[in-house]
């Protein structure tokens, strides 16, 4: 089947965070009528026709009263899983939670106590900081190290870093921003020495689908082997298939006790009630919706490739850092010169709107992150503002 991933679908005017928010605070659209956002990690992609075509059926039943167990999700979720990934879940071990960000707060309550530790490597996903932040918890940073070729973990630091009141980390896997796709044995050295010390790692594998040619997704749960006990892994549809706002995902906990602990942590926080609709979605894209998403991954690498090629040619100062995974940009622009401050500002004057990488924390001065997630002509539009707002 033909998917036309070129297609412009008007977003304004639909509620869209993207497309109707600001920047900064300043005026809608950034003062300018024609602002083009970058930034945040939806994707300007109808979602397959066969979710919208169950999420249809749904809605004609008319009823949307309260939800047991979801048990149809859940074995779907276990089948793509080893379908994709190549991991067999024990249906025990899955519990069912209202989105990725949101179970990062249930695994930091259920898991430590006000006052103790939660590992970060940034630049990272910057709710992970703020979540913890709100929760009293003290946040411990474990850099990223930048070689020439990739980034990586630095685990020397982290054994370094890890005290008696460490009690959790949380792994980007894939990373975000970086675009790294964390090989086995780096995650079984993380493991190792996370286990060895009793440090629980939650791992937020929500972009594990969006992978490029010559990479693999290697499940945290998976490559921990026997200690697998010691991780709690999170996955969900909604970035892969496009449902962000159809919040739906799912915890894969081995351990028993901790398992029990996350789950009473749900019920303490009233999280236990689940949405017809997005547990509906999820299942019809992962039982249905690969098709559709291998032709998005085509297309994504296409336009990954040209936004490298076109960045080279036209602004050969920003540098693209390598990707291996997600649909995320994380471009060096230090060899401009310029502040974050005054890219920011320079960028959104010529009409183009992308994430600072400040906000993903240390590491993140100097770099901008940029959603090539949209149709080639928008991405071409986007990239001729970005070269001239900072190629010159």
């Amino acid at each position: 089947m033909a998917y036309n991933f070129d297609e412009i679908i008007e977003r304004r005017g639909s509620d869209s965070v993207k497309w109707n928010g600001s920047p900064a605070g300043a005026r809608p659209a950034g003062g300018r009528a024609d602002l083009l956002p970058l930034w945040v990690a939806d994707m300007d992609f109808r979602s397959p026709q066969v979710v919208l075509d169950a999420i249809a059926k749904r809605v004609d039943h008319g009823l949307f009263g309260y939800m047991v167990h979801p048990v149809a999700f859940l074995a779907a979720t276990r089948e793509w899983q080893a379908m994709r990934h190549g991991w067999e879940v024990a249906p025990e071990s899955l519990v069912p939670v209202p989105g990725v960000v949101p179970s990062i707060q249930i695994a930091i309550e259920a898991f430590t106590h006000p006052g103790e530790k939660v590992i970060i490597q940034p630049p990272v996903y910057h709710p992970f900081r703020l979540v913890a932040i709100a929760n009293g918890r003290q946040v411990v940073e474990n850099p990223l190290r930048r070689s020439v070729a990739r980034y990586e973990m630095d685990l020397d630091h982290l054994a370094r870093v890890i005290d008696s009141d460490t009690r959790l980390l949380v792994l980007c896997s894939p990373h975000n921003p970086v675009g790294r796709v964390w090989s086995q044995q780096e995650l079984r050295n993380l493991v190792d020495l996370c286990a060895e010390r009793g440090v629980i790692i939650v791992s937020d594998e929500i972009h594990s689908d969006l992978i490029l040619a010559g990479h693999r997704h290697i499940p945290t749960g998976l490559a921990a082997g026997a200690k697998a006990g010691h991780v709690v892994t999170l996955v969900s549809a909604t970035k892969s298939f496009n449902l962000s706002s159809l919040s739906c995902a799912a915890a894969i906990v081995p351990d028993p006790s901790l398992r029990s602990r996350f789950k009473r942590q749900i019920e303490r926080a009233a999280l236990n009630h689940h949405n017809p609709l997005s547990l509906t979605a999820s299942e019809a894209a992962y039982r249905h919706g690969v098709e559709w998403l291998e032709a998005l991954l085509a297309y994504l690498a296409e336009n990954y490739h040209f936004l490298v090629a076109y960045l080279k040619e036209h602004a050969p100062a920003l540098e693209v850092i390598p990707l291996e995974g997600t649909y995320l940009a994380w471009i060096d622009c230090s060899r401009t010169g310029l502040s974050d401050a005054e890219m920011t500002k320079r960028l959104l004057s010529e009409g183009v709107w992308l994430e600072e990488g400040t906000k993903y924390g240390t590491g993140g001065e100097g770099f901008q992150r940029l959603n090539f997630a949209c149709p080639r002509a928008t991405l071409e539009e986007g990239l001729a503002r970005l070269s001239r707002a900072l190629g010159g």
